[in-house]
């Protein structure tokens, strides 16, 4: 153990020289989930950031940690991350117990303690060391940490720590973050830019579409693989990529596992309704896509059957499986999703008797309505856009955004916003 704890020593700054990185590399500050997580600083809660894989987790913890170091001795800061080679010995909550221990030992901080575990559920029982730090009344301290599995947080969060613990789910860049970090004008030029790569944050800095391919194909690899298959013991890896395949292709449709089981037996993929409905449940609790299910708004109930599936990032579809041309306003809708869900609403698939709504949104007692449309370009498109919403009979706000040139007003109460200004 004093072999691992000389490692962690390289990653916290309990030397002589500080370990971590000055701000530049710590790279960009993603204020929305650092304002939110500062919230909730000085409170026995621990706080959980859940997102997929390399969307920029680690980044914020260790931004939290140099702020915190501002404040509070180094030696009271204790950093992990489990994905780094040093810690693989670090398999159970035994061994990351034992780790601690020696750290307290070792370098004896005084008073609270912050601890941040990274891709935390990489370790065997992690639950029972982040309850018992939790509820040690003796030793003051707070837990912040990482995972890329929804399923596997979540359950053991509400069966160890309920009710003691918050969460904030990290996404890949949205527009706006986009423009701050690489410098471009918030325009509808840089949006459709914007629209062609996606928002991994790793993306920015490969200029090459051969490296970008190469990047995105072998993080898809690694979450299937490491987060699907070795986790749920996949039988069929090929079908787990073709499901992906298959939601990537189809953002925004209904689809039901009946349907995709066709879909694929006519392709000659012989499958079933089992196997399908439990994949795409995979790779829902990896944060590959996103489920989302359709709502009667006359009726005040949610519907059974097919659903919408949409993608955490656009660049498994940009840079993997069809080219840009194809379902333009498919990219739009997937990316104003991702917005809205950033932003900390729910989103469900509205039905107005025979129409659909894109979006409802909800979060707390704030509603909106809201279609998505590239171009309102006659009068049967702004039509089709804007009468759905305007058969919804409540005040709540309604809205259609697209990236026209400009932005069409109201209409009937119904605002139109361009997408790069929301």
């Amino acid at each position: 153990m004093d072999e691992v704890l000389q490692s962690l020593t390289k990653y916290n700054n309990w030397g002589s020289k500080p370990a971590l990185p000055t701000p530049e590399p710590l790279g960009y500050r993603r204020s929305l989930y650092l304002d939110k997580v500062e919230k909730y600083l000085n409170n026995p809660l621990a706080k959980v950031l859940m997102g997929q894989r390399r969307t920029g987790k680690s980044y914020i913890l260790r931004q939290i940690i140099q702020d915190l170091q501002k404040k509070v001795s180094p030696q009271n800061t204790f950093y992990l991350n489990k994905e780094f080679l040093e810690f693989d010995a670090i398999k159970s909550y035994q061994d990351l117990n034992t780790l601690v221990a020696s750290y307290k030992k070792r370098y004896q901080p005084q008073g609270k303690i912050y601890y941040f575990f990274d891709e935390i559920q990489e370790v065997v029982g992690w639950e029972k060391i982040v309850n018992a730090l939790t509820q040690n009344f003796t030793e003051p301290c707070e837990v912040f940490i990482t995972g890329s599995n929804s399923k596997m947080l979540s359950t053991e969060l509400s069966t160890y720590l309920s009710g003691r613990f918050v969460q904030f789910e990290v996404f890949p860049f949205v527009f706006n973050e986009y423009c701050n970090f690489t410098k471009l004008p918030k325009t509808k030029e840089s949006y459709l830019k914007f629209l062609q790569t996606g928002g991994l944050p790793e993306l920015f800095k490969l200029q090459d579409r051969e490296v970008q391919v190469n990047y995105v194909s072998s993080l898809t690899d690694t979450i299937l693989l490491n987060d699907i298959v070795k986790k749920f013991s996949v039988r069929d890896p090929a079908l787990l990529g073709s499901l992906f395949k298959f939601v990537s292709d189809n953002i925004g449709n209904l689809s039901s596992p009946n349907t995709i089981v066709g879909f694929l037996k006519s392709a000659k993929v012989n499958t079933n309704y089992e196997t399908v409905s439990n994949y795409l449940t995979y790779l829902s609790q990896a944060l590959l896509i996103h489920e989302v299910d359709r709502f009667d708004i006359k009726g005040k109930a949610l519907l059974t059957g097919a659903k919408k599936y949409y993608l955490n990032d656009l660049s498994f579809k940009n840079y993997l499986f069809s080219s840009f041309d194809v379902g333009l306003s498919k990219h739009l809708e997937n990316a104003i999703y991702i917005y809205y869900r950033q932003q900390g609403y729910k989103v469900y698939v509205g039905t107005v008797g025979n129409l659909e709504v894109d979006f409802i949104l909800e979060k707390s007692s704030d509603k909106k309505y809201v279609q998505v449309c590239y171009n309102l370009t006659d009068d049967k498109v702004i039509s089709r856009e804007f009468t759905p919403l305007e058969s919804i009979k409540d005040n709540y706000e309604k809205i259609v955004v697209g990236l026209d040139d400009t932005s069409y007003g109201n209409k009937n109460g119904i605002k139109h916003l361009l997408a790069w200004e929301l």
